[in-house]
């Protein structure tokens, strides 16, 4: 046995591989009764806007039952493993595979500095890096769209609250890299759209060929 496959014996023993659906000792990322329950519940729905600084928005699933469980211990609890169960799920949807290939570039809606330091990641730029190593025609960029201001998190504000909450919280940096280019802009949940908006409107600038959202769910 080689050295690394003796460090990953290790720590299989030590950091046993759980689904990241129902917690279960698993094998995979998801288990087979859970990847057959997202199956059931996935709403795999394409909005389009005219009112917008985007045109589409896929989502996934609705913001309820065991998605809005999971989503909240992913972003809250530190359980950052959980975004490997919803990966799985969307590279094996073919829908959401040939939506994904529409465009050339993946941004994640950023947090501020200091929240990423609290919690130790950013919850939508898990996935998206994921998403970019297994589709390679897609470009990963973390280094455009950035968050200066450390407002209140949305969920602490009501619907009428959160479109100034979060005017002015985003800045762009590199235009070039996404100047005439197809971006798809992650987060985790849509509720109002306030906060994809804000960020696709500082895109904008860069004169990107479109600007298009994915979310995990949907309130």
């Amino acid at each position: 046995m080689q050295i690394n496959e003796i460090i990953k014996y290790v720590i299989n023993l030590i950091y046993p591989n759980v689904c990241g659906i129902c917690d279960k000792l698993c094998d995979d990322d998801i288990c087979k009764k859970c990847e057959i329950k997202l199956n059931d519940i996935s709403k795999i729905k394409i909005d389009r806007y005219t009112n917008k600084y985007f045109k589409k928005h896929l989502y996934i699933f609705k913001y309820e039952g065991i998605i809005k469980e999971r989503l909240i211990k992913y972003k809250f609890n530190e359980k950052n493993y959980i975004y490997k169960a919803f990966v799985k799920f969307m590279l094996k949807n073919k829908k959401i595979c040939d939506f994904l290939k529409n465009y050339d570039i993946i941004i994640p809606v950023p947090i501020h500095t200091k929240r990423r330091m609290e919690r130790g990641y950013n919850q939508s730029a898990l996935i998206a890096k994921a998403i970019s190593k297994k589709i390679p025609q897609i470009d990963y960029l973390e280094d455009v769209l950035i968050k200066k201001i450390n407002n209140k998190p949305q969920s602490t504000k009501n619907k009428s609250e959160r479109k100034n909450n979060v005017i002015g919280a985003y800045y762009m940096k590199n235009k070039e890299k996404i100047n005439n280019k197809k971006i798809l802009l992650l987060d985790d949940i849509y509720t109002t759209g306030n906060t994809v908006n804000e960020c696709c409107k500082i895109l904008q600038s860069a004169n990107p060929k479109c600007i298009d959202v994915i979310t995990i769910a949907k309130d």
